[in-house]
């Protein structure tokens, strides 16, 4: 293994400090318990939005905090929950008398902490559970997992909540985009998390690995490695089957990297995926391409489709500022 670190128990904390120092503008770290928050929190009375998660996924969520997204992000360990304090001390960092809001990934470890930091916090709060992952079936028995989609429902609920929305607003809009969208993912390779050494899971030179979350994990099928038309015909054909948009709806197509694939093969994605919505009679009205929710070094992406209206529209095009998305602004 060949990773650029100094020692793995101490890769995390160095890593926070120098995002905090390249982006000492928009955020500030805090170390004990650890995590980032907005320097400008805006208005008094807005609602205050927090996620957060393992870390191994940048720029989720670190990077999207700031003006327009999330107020506070909560790093855990590479691929590890962050913990209930972390997210309790994040709250009462900036919380400005609308409540808090919880953006949680569906993960077990994920959703206990984050249910447990609600219980002890003295603020009005709620939660919103992004399940996009179509990898897995509905009747599974810790439900789908939380992917790329989180980054769509973080952007859209932080816009409203910079505009005023109230806390029961702000729960349900994020609600309303989980359920308008869809993520698939593939895998050419696996990850090395730096703690392991060495790749989670071994793959030959003719597979891949349909159906992959974001922690390293197992897809739901090992197959054989074919052309980039037949992934991607794969993907968005299951993708279309769940969401099951008429003729004329626009969408949100987004493809993001898991962090060790070209822009070059994931622009060709995006071509593919936007042909075969189009041929469909779809509108593919806004974009997203490159590397948002990443598996550190695996090579693959994931597709992700969100239906939209016009309210979803205006909160996508609304203004952002943090280190990893920003327009508008």
């Amino acid at each position: 293994m060949k990773k650029f670190l100094n020692n793995v128990d101490t890769l995390l904390g160095e890593s926070l400090s120098g995002f905090a120092k390249a982006h000492a503008d928009i955020i500030q770290l805090n170390s004990q318990p650890r995590y980032v928050k907005r320097i400008n929190l805006g208005n008094r009375g807005k609602v205050a939005l927090i996620s957060g998660g393992g870390s191994g996924h940048e720029p989720l969520h670190t990077g999207f905090v700031g003006a327009g997204m999330l107020d506070a992000a909560c790093p855990g360990q590479v691929f590890t929950s962050p913990t209930p304090d972390q997210m309790l001390a994040a709250a009462q960092a900036v919380e400005q008398g609308g409540g808090v809001l919880f953006i949680v990934k569906n993960y077990a470890g994920d959703v206990m902490n984050f249910e447990i930091a609600g219980e002890m916090l003295d603020y009005p709060n709620a939660t919103v559970l992004v399940n996009d992952d179509i990898s897995l079936p509905k009747t599974h028995s810790v439900g789908r997992r939380g992917v790329a989609g989180t980054l769509i429902v973080e952007k859209m609920v932080g816009a409203a909540a910079e505009n005023g929305a109230d806390l029961a607003s702000c729960k349900a809009l994020g609600d309303k985009a989980n359920l308008a969208t869809a993520s698939m993912g593939v895998a050419l390779s696996s990850c090395t998390v730096p703690a392991l050494g060495k790749p989670t899971f071994e793959l030959k030179e003719n597979e891949m690995e349909m159906g992959v979350g974001i922690h390293g994990e197992h897809g739901r099928e090992t197959q054989k490695l074919t052309s980039a038309a037949e992934i991607v015909e794969h993907i968005a054909g299951e993708i279309h089957a769940e969401l099951k948009p008429e003729k004329g709806q626009s969408v949100l197509l987004h493809v993001n990297g898991f962090g060790a694939t070209p822009l070059m093969e994931l622009y060709l994605v995006y071509e593919l995926a936007a042909q075969f919505w189009q041929k469909r009679g779809l509108n593919i009205t806004r974009s997203l391409v490159g590397n948002y929710t990443t598996s550190l070094d695996m090579a693959g992406c994931s597709i992700t489709l969100t239906l939209l209206d016009d309210e979803l529209t205006k909160l996508w095009d609304a203004p952002v500022h943090t280190a990893a998305l920003r327009w508008g602004c």
